[in-house]
């Protein structure tokens, strides 16, 4: 077809349009078939001549929402791996290997992530980007534990412990996006990584004080080895803490960008996120984009939608979105933990990497969770709460559960008693009936009654239920923590 007869086509579908909106009574009758001025017919209103920073901005709020794990996971690395510990509780290893807690987590910790009280961490930053690695445990049939294993985009993608290899020891490589190869005799496969690197958080269950000596032998066990070293005793890969920090904010506006640029670079997302790659990359977000060959209304947008973002994450980080509440509880949906599997980059964001690095998979435990009361105001240390079980109501698991208060930091709450949580390993009171009443507040509730008390601090704060390998009737909904009551 000829350049007049196309032309001549596409004018004739545009006139027709307008005849179609003019009948409809979208346009006012008799109106012209040419746009007169800047009004658009079609649209109804003149066009914008920033439009391009406003896409910026727009499409820019969207793929900072669905980044943000890059730009986190990167801090913490970076944070973790090259800087020194800033004390004896904060995580401080080279890439490949593990550190271990030697305490229960309590408010020196100031990282975030809402960490628990109830188990001894071990964490490490693991690269499989040349060839696997092999993690080996100990058994500990006796004991709950667990290796939650995370992309860099922060969403789960396998389990190793109690639940889902039956607290067996052993040996387990994860491999990683693109690996193909033979694993040696005695090795598990493990469902691959879909990033080069990624992180695997342990949970050890620790009965109380008394019981860390005997974990601190079993983390002794644990042992990450490369696949090129397995069967070579003594062999030991280089110590690598070269990791790159995070591009400093300091004068530049754009440096958030830039550090999501390189870290999706290095650990590029799923292949089921193409298209949305695909819509960012026009504004130069994503891997292998560089936002300095923008024009600089885009760059204008992009710096807009920074701001709005970082706003976003962080509400939604305290105000969750797709909960279900319940007596003023919030619980999570099914896919918790692995929301980028259905598109719920904002829940991914905040509620998960935000507010916890990661989050398990509900089938591994629950955190039901409370910003307020029964009657809908946010909690605060100004005032006194209680939390009663009825004898046959209390969390229904097969491990633990336990009740923590936090910051909005989402860190744990400063206290004079060093007190994090509570729980069915705690040394609780029974009401007369059977029952267990919990104290959530700044002071003490007296003598009698302290073994049941929550500090909570001064300031607002939020707690969280933890049910570790939750019964049936947790997960499908039948069974509800009672309702928080204020008491003052």
């Amino acid at each position: 077809m000829s350049i007049l007869k196309r032309t001549t086509a596409c004018l004739a579908c545009a006139g027709l349009a307008v005849g179609v909106l003019a009948m409809s009574g979208a346009l006012p009758a008799g109106a012209d078939e040419t746009p007169k001025g800047a009004v658009s017919r079609i649209t109804g209103v003149a066009g914008d001549e920033n439009w391009k920073e406003e896409y910026a901005y727009t499409l820019g709020v969207q793929a900072y929402v669905f980044a943000f794990p890059w730009y986190y996971n990167q801090l913490l690395r970076w944070l973790w791996v090259s800087q020194p510990p800033r004390n004896d509780r904060t995580a401080s290893m080279p890439m490949n290997t593990f550190w271990h807690a030697r305490h229960l987590t309590d408010a020196t910790y100031r990282d975030g992530g809402s960490p628990n009280n109830d188990t001894l961490y071990s964490v490490a930053w693991i690269d499989v980007s040349k060839e696997p690695m092999i993690i080996s445990m100990p058994a500990m049939k006796d004991r709950y534990w667990s290796i939650e294993l995370a992309g860099f985009d922060a969403d789960n993608f396998d389990y190793i412990g109690t639940r889902a290899t039956g607290g067996q020891g052993g040996h387990y490589a994860i491999a990683g996006p693109n690996w193909k190869g033979k694993l040696p005799k005695g090795v598990t496969a493990v469902a691959p990584s879909p990033t080069p690197m990624f992180f695997a958080l342990v949970r050890t269950m620790v009965a109380g004080p008394g019981d860390l000596e005997t974990v601190y032998k079993l983390q002794a066990q644990f042992k990450l080895t490369p696949l090129s070293l397995w069967g070579k005793p003594g062999a030991k890969a280089p110590e690598n803490r070269d990791v790159w920090p995070p591009y400093p904010r300091k004068d530049d506006p754009l440096a958030d960008w830039r550090t999501i640029n390189r870290a999706m670079t290095e650990n590029p997302p799923p292949a089921r996120d193409a298209v949305l790659l695909g819509m960012f990359a026009r504004i130069g977000i994503g891997p292998g984009q560089d936002v300095e060959k923008t024009d600089e209304a885009t760059r204008r947008g992009l710096i807009r939608a920074l701001e709005a973002g970082r706003r976003m994450v962080t509400g939604a980080a305290t105000k969750f979105a797709d909960v279900t509440e319940v007596n003023g509880w919030s619980y999570f949906p099914a896919e918790h933990g692995r929301y980028g599997l259905v598109g719920n980059y904002i829940g991914r964001a905040g509620t998960v990497s935000l507010a916890g690095i990661v989050a398990n998979d509900p089938i591994e435990s629950m955190y039901p969770l409370a910003n307020y009361d029964a009657n809908g105001e946010h909690l605060s240390g100004a005032h006194k709460y209680t939390l009663r079980f009825a004898k046959d109501g209390l969390p229904p698991v097969n491990a633990f559960w336990s009740l923590t208060a936090y910051g909005m930091d989402f860190n744990l709450v400063d206290n004079p008693i060093n007190r994090y949580s509570l729980g069915d390993r705690s040394n609780l009171k029974r009401d007369p009936d059977g029952g267990i009443t919990l104290y959530v507040q700044k002071d003490s509730p007296g003598p009698d009654l302290e073994s049941n008390w929550l500090p909570s601090g001064e300031r607002d704060f939020y707690l969280v239920v933890r049910l570790y390998l939750p019964k049936p009737e947790a997960l499908e909904g039948r069974w509800r923590l009672p309702a928080l009551h204020r008491v003052d």
